[in-house]
């Protein structure tokens, strides 16, 4: 990026609006992690029905999350990408605003999976906008802006449930959606799509993806690299309290400003890894190096026993900010795939990412009972990383690669 004219273009409006979008996905996808005491709370559920029923609920969001990410990918490539930037803030802005006034578990419970599939359209759709529409030399940088923008939401959610109770925190999500929505009357749409909509009929056909084991094994290594970024946000993060009470912490941690100082740290990581990839000319290497950061970050987290609290903070900043790869991960899958299933993939590989929590917390939670908290992380946080490493050594390099084709042609 060393010219004026591609300044403005990373500037451009589809490109601030996209990032802006999935900050306000950001802010209400983290937001239940850190209000989900005070809020079951209200519903009347104590002890270890907190825990247990807390597990549940995030567990039906991410369901929806990965319903959603099927309906608005598929969507995204049948309609088009911005019709997915409309719908899916709407839908999620609205569960939003209904999450302030829930009086019972079970209206919650149906309300969290409502705004999961609300929350699964924006990142995929928002990113392949973005890759479409800028030069291959410089999109690594638009989906970074984007990623890093993106993560100011959890920051964001932190800061608003501090100054507000759980409620109005709720109202400021869905009415920061709403606003946006005003904001994208306008967006252009990608240039990409247009060509191909009237000539190929048969766009965002998702079953594509499992006709033939090449295509197939691609799009499973796609998911596969992301993983451990969940395992971290889902598990490590999420459980940080009961983390912090096995290594011996001097005083009891705040979930909240876990989560907000390791995605404090993943926003500086997203910059890094984003620019890292554009100096090494490579999305795998750079990849590469913050997998292996991150593993690092895991094993100092569960080996740093009898620590004050302050140190724990930091290491979760630090855990977060080689969790930081995920712009990179997400722009990988929009870059493996055709126009004519962009969408698709964009938007289904990060909820599928995402949905891996539910599986990866029954394994850890099963490990828990058997070895203990400490030996469970550790040993499903290097199963997790191996998979993704491997997973990673499969795919192709995406740097240079030229997006104006279409899959179903290449597929026949």
């Amino acid at each position: 990026m060393t010219t004026k004219a591609n300044l403005r273009q990373l500037l451009a409006v589809p490109v601030i609006v996209a990032a802006l979008g999935y900050m306000v996905d950001m802010y209400d996808l983290f937001l239940f992690n850190i209000v989900r005491l005070p809020s079951l709370k209200d519903m009347g559920l104590r002890g270890n029905e907190l825990f247990q029923k807390g597990i549940f609920m995030l567990d039906v969001q991410m369901a929806g999350m990965l319903c959603g990410g099927i309906l608005w990918g598929i969507i995204g490539d049948k309609k088009g990408r911005i019709s997915v930037l409309f719908g899916s803030i709407l839908l999620y802005s609205a569960a939003n605003i209904a999450n302030g006034f829930v009086t019972s578990f079970d209206q919650y419970l149906v309300l969290r999976f409502i705004a999961g599939v609300g929350l699964a359209g924006e990142l995929g759709a928002g990113i392949t906008l973005v890759a479409e529409i800028l030069p291959k030399q410089i999109r690594g940088y638009g989906t970074t802006l984007v990623a890093t923008i993106g993560v100011a939401g959890a920051i964001l959610a932190y800061f608003v449930s501090a100054l507000f109770d759980w409620r109005t925190s709720y109202f400021v999500g869905g009415a920061l959606g709403l606003a946006l929505l005003v904001f994208r009357i306008g967006v252009f749409e990608s240039g990409m799509f247009l060509q191909i909509k009237n000539k190929i009929p048969k766009r965002g056909n998702f079953m594509l993806l499992f006709s033939n084991r090449k295509l197939f094994l691609k799009y499973l290594s796609s998911i596969l690299i992301g993983v451990p970024i969940w395992f971290v946000s889902g598990v490590l993060i999420f459980f940080s309290p009961e983390f912090g009470q096995a290594l011996g912490v001097s005083e009891p941690v705040n979930a909240g400003k876990a989560v907000m100082l390791a995605f404090s740290g993943q926003l500086l990581g997203d910059v890094a890894s984003g620019y890292l990839s554009q100096r090494l000319r490579s999305r795998k290497k750079g990849m590469f190096v913050f997998l292996l950061g991150s593993y690092c970050l895991m094993i100092v987290y569960l080996f740093a026993t009898a620590q004050t609290l302050s140190s724990f903070y930091i290491i979760c900043a630090c855990l977060g900010f080689f969790n930081g790869y995920w712009a990179l991960f997400v722009t990988i899958a929009a870059e493996l795939f055709g126009t004519d299933i962009r969408a698709t993939v964009a938007t289904t590989v990060p909820n599928f990412v995402r949905a891996s929590v539910i599986p990866i917390s029954a394994l850890f939670l099963l490990g828990e009972r058997s070895v203990g908290i400490i030996n469970s992380g550790i040993l499903t946080g290097t199963l997790v990383v191996a998979v993704a490493l491997l997973a990673l050594w499969r795919l192709e390099e995406t740097f240079k690669k030229d997006l104006d084709y279409v899959e179903a042609k290449k597929s026949e």
